[in-house]
């Protein structure tokens, strides 16, 4: 029996993960002509350390802060913001997010946004870079009251481009959910293996390893500003602008996240004196 317990003793031990799982309520308000950070409530690793105004009272900037620095699998990461009337904010991340191999486990984002009236959400955060075998479901529920204001963009790197290292294995889902007034205006869905024939395909990422979507709630854009947008050029990439009457969508397919990050950034200095009556103010911590 003392050999049997030895023996069963000397057996590897199965390692039980601990997986991150993450919630940031936020809540802007307007006191005045002052947009500012009124809610914050947070559980687990995922934070924002401070709110700023480098563009003046009426539009609030927060950087959304994930410590740990990357996803493993069977993390999840949940956020919830809500912009009260009349209040404008800017949301951004301090860096690329990194997603780890799955090891056999989804990794989660979750996005869900309510704009009330006359309030404005700027979601512009840095690229998403997928490590090879990572296995990640992003998420979003966006609802908008009759005249709020959206402009959001995500951009994804299928493998680390710095290491060239190609995602041979893994998954990519996508389920995003725009609706105004309780009106569906934008449905995406996605659910793309690595191995999968779109990738590719002529009408699918044509092989890319980054590609990115830029979407702009607001009505119809000006004829002149449109034109513009579609002039832009960006070398060795395929771009395209689609104007919807609720939603105007600019997508990049290419092999270089931060030419995504620049195209997208060409667009919304055209497009945000349009939709916001402001100049586009880089957050500073892109600066960095």
């Amino acid at each position: 029996m003392d050999d049997l317990k030895i023996a069963i003793a000397s057996l590897p031990q199965p390692v039980t993960a601990k997986h991150w799982q993450a919630k940031l309520e936020l809540g802007f308000a307007k006191r005045g002509v002052r947009a500012y950070l009124a809610h914050r409530l947070h559980q687990g690793p995922l934070v924002v350390q401070k709110s700023l105004h480098p563009e003046g009272d009426d539009v609030c900037h927060a950087v959304i802060v994930h410590p740990p620095g990357g996803v493993a699998g069977g993390d999840a990461l949940q956020l919830n913001v809500q912009v009260g009337e009349g209040a404008r904010a800017l949301l951004t991340t301090p860096g690329a997010g990194k997603w780890y191999k799955a090891h056999g486990a989804l990794a989660k984002q979750t996005l869900q946004f309510q704009l009330e009236a006359g309030s404005g959400l700027e979601w512009l955060p840095q690229e998403n870079i997928l490590f090879d075998a990572a296995e990640v479901a992003f998420a979003a529920d966006i609802a908008l009251a009759a005249d709020a204001t959206l402009a959001c963009w995500d951009i994804v790197c299928l493998g680390r481009q710095a290491q060239q290292e190609a995602w041979q294995h893994g998954l990519y889902q996508l389920n995003q959910r725009i609706s105004r007034q309780g009106k569906l205006i934008w449905n995406e869905r996605a659910n793309m293996r690595a191995d999968a024939l779109v990738k590719a395909s002529r009408v699918g990422l044509r092989d890319a390893a980054v590609f990115g979507t830029f979407l702009v709630c607001a009505g119809a854009v000006p004829a002149q500003i449109l034109q513009a947008c579609r002039e832009i050029v960006v070398p060795a990439a395929h771009v395209g602008i689609t104007a919807l009457p609720e939603v105007l969508c600019i997508r990049y397919v290419g092999n270089a996240s931060q030419q995504a990050r620049q195209y997208f950034e060409q667009c919304w200095q055209l497009l945000r004196p349009w939709y916001y009556q402001k100049e586009a103010v880089r957050p500073r911590i892109w600066n960095t």
